[in-house]
């Protein structure tokens, strides 16, 4: 008997869906991930959840109303990394006819018309909040509804609900051979000690390394598939308001300006093909350029590339026409008769990922009885709570921790959700939550992120369980890396 049913290896977010999503099902599950839980490209995403407006020019209205279903689902189920936002789209006079945005948005509502969010509308921005920041020929934007997420914790959530569920998640686990028989036989480099584990059946979820381990590990042809990288910058606060600003450049690309992590801004996105090391993805100074002329045709305040905090750059596949309708990834299932399934899945979206898992598994359920599909309808870790009531629960936690200040009660909700209590416990002071790193990180969060969230070094809590690397002093991080090698969990 093999000592499990599903063997995954890659921890990004293709990954821990498929990995979620199984487990559920009443699947024995393991997941492999050489390095940490979405460290490439599942955390150097666009944020959005959105049915992406650009694919009504392409005239892919089944898609769009897919991932507008997608995004009402991701409301229900993780309201703590999902949040409700207006983007706006300022009119410029040599871009888009204001008739093709409004015609475009009122297209947008029909599709995504069971959402309970407001529909689009028009603006006159001279005598609008939104008209702010802008330069002065903006008269006229047009603002409709989308959300925005947590990439990084979002893998989280999933990893944490599979293992919930009796999942077996390994960061730091290398496969390096994978044998084909009646069942997979798997060589796997765990933290520097040998390890041979058997499966059923065995998914290749390693993002941009998918043609890679196909070929070097599993001995088969790689994909037909080329790899894309996806970059953004991070810059300071460039607007007050709530708002994403969606700006339409001269190649007809669209440009978004984000709030990210309240004092900051994050601007993109710009791909291109990406050929190189998958572990070692950099953002040429021609795209920091690029994204700031961008902006500049748009805001009033100008940016320049030695305004820009930190890029943010991974690479993926990307996927060719012939095997993927949907133009949303890529999910193959490889059945030869008297050998283990193999399940290849790589490419799409943050919007369809819950989805693209559920069809992956779902393709697996000939060769093993499994549950039905449940993942719809049931919340991540920390989301029982509708999404209306977020500012609630966190008046609650600032009610029950009485020395949060409002900043880290929304973090901390904006990151756990009704798990909150899983950091903090009892706590009465600040104090009793051990030692500080920086403003708002505390020994108690980092002992947390150890012990349940598989966090090893620094930068997996700098930089994917929280984003506080871009506030945290250099002396901190130096006294975090201390505490994290001294910490017992």
């Amino acid at each position: 008997m093999a000592d499990y049913d599903l063997a995954i290896i890659g921890g990004g977010l293709n990954g821990v869906s498929v990995a979620r999503d199984a487990a559920g099902r009443g699947l024995r599950v393991i997941l492999l991930e050489q390095g940490d839980l979405g460290s490439a490209a599942s955390s150097a995403s666009p944020r959005l959840i959105h049915g992406e407006l650009a694919m009504l020019e392409r005239w892919a209205f089944p898609r769009v109303r897919a991932a507008l279903a997608e995004r009402d689902i991701w409301l229900r189920i993780a309201p703590h990394l999902v949040r409700p936002m207006r983007f706006a789209v300022p009119a410029h006079s040599d871009e888009r006819p204001p008739w093709l945005l409004r015609s475009g948005l009122w297209l947008y509502d029909r599709l995504g018309s069971a959402s309970n969010l407001p529909g689009s509308a028009t603006l006159d921005v001279t005598h609008h909040p939104i008209g702010n920041a802008l330069k002065r020929p903006f008269g006229t934007a047009f603002e409709y509804s989308d959300c925005v997420v947590d990439d990084s914790r979002l893998v989280i959530a999933n990893a944490l609900d599979a293992a919930e569920r009796g999942a077996v998640i390994r960061t730091g686990a290398r496969c390096v051979r994978a044998d084909r028989l009646d069942n997979w036989r798997l060589v796997v480099i765990d933290r520097g000690r040998r390890q041979v584990i058997t499966a059923r059946a065995l998914a290749n979820a390693t993002g941009a390394w998918t043609a890679s381990v196909a070929e070097i590990v599993l001995s088969m042809p790689p994909p037909r598939a080329g790899a894309f990288q996806i970059s953004h910058i991070i810059v300071g606060r460039l607007f007050d308001t709530e708002n994403i600003y969606v700006f339409q450049n001269i190649d007809r690309r669209l440009i978004f300006a984000s709030p990210y992590e309240r004092d900051f801004t994050l601007i993109g996105t710009i791909t291109h093909p990406f050929k190189g090391d998958p572990a070692v993805v950099s953002m040429a100074a021609a795209d920091i350029s690029y994204l700031c002329e961008a902006t500049n045709r748009y805001f009033r305040q100008r940016v320049e590339p030695s305004d820009v905090i930190r890029t943010v750059s991974g690479a993926n596949m990307v996927v060719s026409s012939r095997m993927s309708t949907a133009g949303d990834g890529a999910t193959t299932v490889d059945a030869r008769r008297g050998a283990a399934p193999l399940l290849t899945i790589f490419g799409g979206d943050i919007t369809t990922s819950r989805l693209r898992a559920e069809r992956a598994v779902s393709r697996l359920a000939p060769f093993y009885p499994m549950s039905p599909r449940w993942t719809a309808n049931t919340p991540l870790p920390g989301g029982d709570f509708e999404w209306a009531r977020f500012e609630a629960e966190v008046d609650h936690a600032r009610e029950r921790w009485r020395f949060l200040g409002d900043a880290d009660a929304q973090r901390l909700v904006g990151a756990y959700g009704t798990r909150v209590a899983a950091v903090l416990g009892e706590a009465k002071e600040r104090s009793d939550l051990g030692p500080t790193f920086g403003p708002q990180l505390t020994g108690a969060e980092v002992r947390y992120l150890m012990a349940k969230e598989w966090a090893r070094f620094p930068d997996d809590i700098l930089w994917r369980r929280t984003k506080l690397g871009l506030t945290m002093p250099p002396a901190d991080r130096d006294a975090l890396g201390a505490f994290m090698a001294d910490a017992h969990v």
